[in-house]
Order: structure tokens, then sequence, then C-alpha cells
């Protein structure tokens, strides 16, 4: 795993792990050219919880194409995308399984299920890699997606973007992972500041929190 590219996490505060609302954390790349590996590497590790409904978020088409290309080879995860040109019936069948992954997710939740290496093909974790113009329209009566954990795999410049992702694919309770290398860490502070969110480091023991 390319984790040696992650700085040791501080330790986690009471109040970092409190269920109910959104947990925001950062992980820090040292370099761009190891941001994808560290992402493959965490889905390998976080794919592993059955059921878990995993979002994506990304700027671009092109940035879209090559994370689909990267990540579709895991074998825990079942993985979808939603680009521009994405028939309408088919996105709405995109929308609608994940929908179904993530009420499987609470049911599986509430249950008490832990982690497990040999999880079914019918309760793989299920992924939706998504760009900020494909975003489900609540405003058009798409549902949102309600993700347990939300990846920021490139940090959006304005804190309007970070909202409208936390609003379309976020579940009340779900765990955001915002994805920094050099520069974006000026980006993540400007969000913090702007919206009042606490953006902790990501702790290496990353399932104990899913």
């Amino acid at each position: 795993m390319v984790m040696d590219s992650i700085d040791t996490p501080s330790p986690p505060s009471q109040s970092q792990y409190q269920i109910g609302h959104p947990r925001h954390f950062y992980l820090a790349v040292d370099r761009l050219q190891f941001k994808m590996q560290t992402l493959v590497d965490l889905l390998d590790l976080v794919g592993r919880r059955s059921c878990l409904p995993i979002v994506v978020c990304c700027s671009t088409r092109d940035d879209l194409d090559s994370l689909c290309s990267s990540l579709s080879p895991l074998p825990f995860i079942s993985s979808s995308a939603l680009y521009s040109d994405l028939a309408e019936d088919e996105r709405a069948f995109v929308l609608e399984k994940f929908g179904q992954v993530a009420t499987r997710w609470n049911q599986v939740n509430h249950a008490g299920a832990g982690n497990d290496d040999d999880v079914g093909k019918d309760d793989r974790s299920h992924m939706v890699i998504v760009t900020d113009a494909c975003l489900p329209l609540l405003t058009s009566g798409e549902s949102a997606m309600n993700a347990h954990l939300l990846i920021n795999y490139e940090l959006p410049a304005k804190k309007e973007t970070y909202g409208r992702r936390l609003a379309a694919c976020l579940a009340a309770d779900g765990i955001v992972i915002n994805m920094v290398v050099g520069g974006e860490v000026v980006t993540l502070k400007s969000i913090e500041e702007s919206t009042g969110i606490v953006m902790q480091e990501m702790p290496m023991q990353i399932l104990d929190i899913l």
C-alpha cells in the first residue's frame, strides 16, 4: 500500500468520532503521482466492509475516466459512473441501484455486521464515481445518494461546490475524506474557515470508524 505517503495522524478527540452527523477528514498525499495509488489502496481497504455505499467526486470527465480505469478492478467493490452523456434511463438505474445499496448498508449496519474478507457478491460495497456537473439534481426531484463514505478525489475550490457534494451524496451520519496534495491544503483551510467545518486528519485505522 502507498500509505507511506500519508502523514502519521494525530490522536483523535472524543468528539471527532461522534455518531449522528457528518465527519470530515483529510488525507494528505506527498506527491501528485502517488494520489491515484493512494486512493486505490484506501478503497481496497474500506471496500471490505459489507455493502458500504461509496461516492467518489472529481471535477472533470478526464479525471472520471482515469478513476474508472484505475478503480474498476478492485475485487471487493462494484462500481458505476455518472457522466454527462449517460442516457436518462441509465442514470436513473445507477441512482436506483445505489439507493438499494445504501438501504442495505443501513440494514446490515443496524444488525451489527462486522468486517468480512469473504463478502458475497450481493453484499459487496458499491461505488459511484461522479463529476460535479452530474451530481444528483435535488431541485429537479432526484434523491440524494446517501453514501456512508464520500471521497473528494479533488477538493473543490469553492465552498458552494463542497456543500453541493455533501447535500447530493452524503448520508446525515456519513464520513467525508478529502484527498489533498501540496497547495490544496490552502483550499482545505479556506473551506474550513468559510463553512465552520473542522477537518481532522484521517486515522490510519479507518475501518474502526466506518
